[in-house]
């Protein structure tokens, strides 16, 4: 499978050149971005949080269809933790599956996985993260430059089954500009109190011999385990542990402080090279990502289980090639390549050293982007995308046969500006091939499915009054079973499940709905979304009621569900005091998720509400915020209910060497009061609750 992953990507580097990011359009309607708008790293200008550059040309959020976050500059800083899911977990609509504080994924509108996909600059993360809570993605929030989270039209040229969105994090390691500088180079050092977490993170990029840019970068994070607020167990496990009549059952009741097993040691480094020029770029990036990190310990009231300190050492080995050219007079503007081999593995580590579980997964991505040359009312772009995966799972707890996914995919999506009016649409056509190997192991035969799916978003938005603007989207999709969904049948002490799949299901599809009101002014904005979307055979997993290896059985199942919710944020400010503008902001978020016939759908995030005040001047920003999540007490019957919780968090940032410096000092404290906090959204909220009180310094330095 590698030889041929080899191969294809050799057929790959002699393809066009094209990038994921273009300048700026140049028609008058278009937003007004830096020639050099490239994520930080590239040159000290870079585009703002109000500006989205996945998609066809940089837009301003406002003209974005569906609901948007992009995370930047200092408010990336501030936001940065070692985990994606952790980083975006205060966002609009963006909660984390917070399996721990070393494996986390966010979940976007209640929905992980095959449905909130994960990218690299437009292409997936090649890990195993969809497979089980407790795989971490591979994906490093301190290299990211910027992280954008996509929904509506756009989502869709990455995928059919994006119905809660997609997050896409930009990085400057094959590089898209040649340096102003002789030599450019960007560190952050971070601390954490909540671990004892120790980051460092440096990068670099030197131009040589004319048209040629090379970068280096690398990254080194340490934690202890993790403080946590209050107690360790949830209220109802601390009360059938007070109640045993064993005595080593009866102290895990009192058992607080620190989350047991949760310490974490990662490194990366990458090197790349890029030619640049006039007409455009190409280059390519090699890099290897090295982590070893502990599960949060399942502690079991019966005293004949022992609890287990399993670790995960995580391995990737990846290849990434970009290019972008531009084809001069005619219909196309640009030509975009973007592909991705990677050579991923992780072992399941028991607390005797033992390897009781070993995954390996070979990947090849790649997309083609033709984007079109825009004029007064029209522009878009129309492309073709393929990936190849090879799973294969080795061990002790097995739960699916060895397997290759492969996706072909083509889509479009194109713009219609007529200046009050802005339309918006995609389309997407995908071939799906899932093949699975005969098991013995596990009970398997062998397996072949295919999967032709047509998915489509078409929305409009109307501009009100100036600077306040109105959209609906609508969206028909299909996806495509997962291997895991068709394949599984075995035990996953992940999930503390033994995992049941059906290779005869059929697509999933859905019907979605989405309105927003967005708008902003001298010292306002708001932007809000409310959605809805209707699925037929509905991919989910129940359990049976039955038990095998000592864990209960669930079997995945299809059914028509239900989600709707809403976000809304907005900002505006207060007044000047002295030379800082007193801004005040909010936010709010909501998920009703339901399977028909059935009931509630499991992990869902409650209400949430946050605001905070913040002072800015061009020395110092502070900062205050108070989070309210609200008890979580619609649940599936095999769930327990989540008590709210409020989190007050505060922050000061300083450039010490003025204004005009790239140097800044972050200072915040998180989980101020040191509550214990438990996301509803965590298979493991009863075991290991959120950080607690959390004293962080962080130092960046571009030069």
């Amino acid at each position: 499978m590698l030889r041929r992953l080899l191969l294809a990507s050799v057929a790959l580097i002699a393809s066009p050149a094209f990038a994921n990011e273009v300048p700026a359009r140049t028609d008058a309607d278009a937003p007004v971005v830096p020639a050099a708008a490239a994520p930080a790293g590239q040159d000290h200008q870079q585009p703002t949080q109000e500006v989205v550059v996945t998609g066809s040309r940089p837009r301003a959020t406002a003209d974005v269809l569906g609901g948007v976050t992009v995370l930047s500059g200092q408010e990336l800083t501030r936001q940065l933790r070692p985990t994606i899911g952790e980083t975006l977990a205060r966002q609009p609509g963006v909660s984390a599956t917070s399996f721990g504080p070393n494996a986390s994924r966010p979940v976007l509108r209640g929905f992980v996985g095959a449905r909130a996909p994960l990218l690299i600059d437009g292409i997936g993360s090649i890990d195993v993260s969809n497979t089980s809570a407790d795989h971490a993605p591979v994906i490093n929030p301190l290299t990211a430059d910027r992280i954008e989270v996509l929904r509506g039209p756009t989502a869709l040229i990455f995928g059919p089954s994006a119905v809660g969105g997609v997050v896409n994090v930009i990085d400057s390691r094959i590089p898209r500009h040649m340096p102003e500088e002789a030599v450019h180079a960007d560190g952050i050092a971070s601390y954490g109190s909540a671990a004892d977490e120790r980051s460092v993170s440096a990068a670099i990029d030197l131009p040589a011999a004319g048209k040629i840019v090379l970068h280096a970068d690398g990254s080194y994070t340490k934690t202890n385990d993790q403080n946590t607020g209050g107690y360790v167990l949830s209220r109802d496990l601390r009360r059938q542990a007070a109640a045993s009549a064993e005595p080593e059952i009866q102290e895990l009741a009192d058992l607080k402080g620190t989350v047991p097993n949760t310490a974490a040691e990662t490194w990366e480094v990458a090197g790349g090279a890029a030619i640049v020029d006039d007409r455009g770029n190409l280059g390519f990036s090699v890099s290897h990502f090295d982590s070893l990190y502990g599960v949060p310990v399942r502690y079991s009231l019966d005293p004949a289980v022992e609890a287990e300190n399993v670790r995960l050492h995580v391995k990737q080995d990846r290849f990434d090639l970009r290019g972008e050219v531009d084809t001069g007079d005619g219909f196309l503007r640009q030509i975009r390549l973007r592909a991705a081999i990677a050579d991923y593995q992780h072992q399941e580590i028991e607390d005797t050293g033992e390897v009781g579980t070993t995954f390996y997964n070979q990947g090849l991505e790649g997309r083609l982007e033709l984007v079109q040359r825009a004029t007064d009312r029209w522009d878009g772009l129309i492309g073709g995308q393929f990936s190849i995966r090879n799973l294969h799972v080795v061990g002790e707890e097995k739960f699916l046969p060895r397997n290759e996914a492969q996706q072909f995919g083509a889509f479009t999506l194109q713009s219609l500006d007529f200046g009050a009016l802005k339309a918006e649409g995609a389309l997407r056509y995908e071939h799906n091939q899932l093949t699975a190997q005969a098991d013995a192991d596990i009970g398997n035969p062998a397996y072949r499915r295919s999967f032709d799916t047509l998915s489509g978003s078409l929305g409009a938005s109307y501009a009100l009054a100036p600077g306040i603007r109105l959209g609906l989207n609508g969206s028909r999709s299909e996806r495509a079973p997962t291997p895991e969904e068709l394949f599984a049948n075995g035990p996953h002490a992940g999930t503390q499940a033994f995992e049941i799949g059906n290779p005869d299901f059929t697509t999933e599809k859905a019907w979605g709905l989405e309105a927003t009101l967005k708008g902003s002014g001298d010292g306002w904005s708001f932007s809000t979304a409310a959605y809805y979307n209707w699925f037929s055979d509905y991919i989910f997993d129940t359990p049976t009621g039955e038990t095998e290896d000592d864990l209960p059985v669930f079997q995945y199942v299809q059914a028509d569900a239900r989600y709707y919710g809403f976000e809304a944020e907005g900002s505006v400010r207060l007044g000047q005091i002295g030379g800082f503008r007193v801004n005040a902001d909010a936010l709010a978020d909501y998920v009703h998720a339901e399977v028909v016939d059935s009931g509630p759908v499991p992990r869902i995030p409650p209400l949430r509400v946050m605001g905070g005040l913040e002072a800015q001047s061009d020395l110092f920003n502070a900062r205050i915020e108070v989070e309210r999540n609200f008890k979580q007490d619609r649940v599936a019957a095999f769930e327990t209910e989540t008590n709210g919780f409020t989190l007050v968090n505060a922050s000061v940032a300083w450039k010490p060497w003025g204004a005009a410096s790239n140097t800044s000092l972050l200072l915040s404290a998180n989980n101020l009061f040191d509550v214990e906090a438990r996301r509803h959204t965590s298979v493991l909220k009863d075991y290991a609750p959120l950080a607690g009180r959390d004293l962080r310094a962080t130092l960046r330095v571009q030069i």
